[in-house]
């Protein structure tokens, strides 16, 4: 086998594994965020007191589906642009991931800086 048919062989086997290899998922879409969020929307904006519960069940689905970095900060991204439109009473936002007893790597807020999300 000559030099050239070496190259061109590792190329094909190369371009073979590429296509073949399990491609890694792509981050998580807005639409679920939202999705997900849908239920707190109401209480963040007019509420008080407790989330009511299935708000806490649809954040408690969105950390559990925001699994790695990627995921996080798109849906870090998804919400601050979210909590534009609705604004949130700040300290129910804040609150809201203890409130449900959960852990979110950011704060529901139009101020976050989710860059720094690791």
């Amino acid at each position: 086998m000559n030099s050239s048919s070496v190259v061109v062989a590792a190329m094909a086997a190369i371009m073979v594994f590429l296509l073949l290899a399990p491609t890694s998922d792509s981050a998580i879409s807005c639409s679920d965020v939202i999705k997900d969020l849908r239920p707190c929307v109401s209480y963040l904006s007019k509420g008080s007191g407790k989330p009511p519960s299935a708000c806490c069940a649809g954040a408690a689905a969105l950390q559990s589906a925001a699994s790695t970095t990627a995921d996080k900060k798109a849906a870090c991204q998804c919400i601050k642009s979210a909590s534009k439109s609705i604004n949130p009473k700040p300290q129910l936002a804040q609150a809201l991931p203890a409130n449900c007893g959960i852990s979110l790597p950011f704060a529901v807020s139009p101020n976050v800086d989710c860059s720094k999300i690791t």
